[in-house]
């Protein structure tokens, strides 16, 4: 199952305020934005009760990789993914740990594909 799916844009606000309106009558709103790791540029997250699962990000940032997260059952599959996209070739692009930035309990870890695409898997449960 998918979490979430991000992508990136050329023009960050105008970007926003285009989904703030289409995805209104979806009943999505903008949940939360963030700015990531090292990265000057605010990443936005549209969603509906509360969960954001439609990304937005890096102004003039089209050279970013699509970024898509799976739902992993536990934090322990969280880890067997990341050791065996690694083993096929992946490459490190955030080891398996907690991102508070998100919540208390994102688990995550990142790897870029073949591509150069960021494929996350992430449980949302503690511990």
């Amino acid at each position: 199952m998918i979490d979430h799916i991000g992508f990136p844009v050329s023009d960050y606000e105008r970007s926003k305020a285009f989904y703030l309106k289409a995805l209104a009558p979806l009943a999505y709103v903008l949940v939360m934005e963030v700015k990531q790791d090292g990265d000057e540029h605010p990443a936005a997250g549209f969603g509906a009760n509360g969960k954001p699962d439609f990304w937005i990000g890096g102004e003039g940032g089209l050279d970013k990789p699509l970024h898509v997260a799976i739902v992993a059952k536990d934090r322990a599959t969280v880890d067997a993914f990341y050791k065996a996209a690694i083993a096929a070739g992946g490459r490190d692009n955030g080891a398996p740990g907690i991102r508070a930035h998100y919540h208390p309990n994102y688990y995550g870890a990142f790897v870029l594909d073949p591509d150069g695409h960021n494929i996350e898997a992430v449980c949302h449960s503690p511990s």
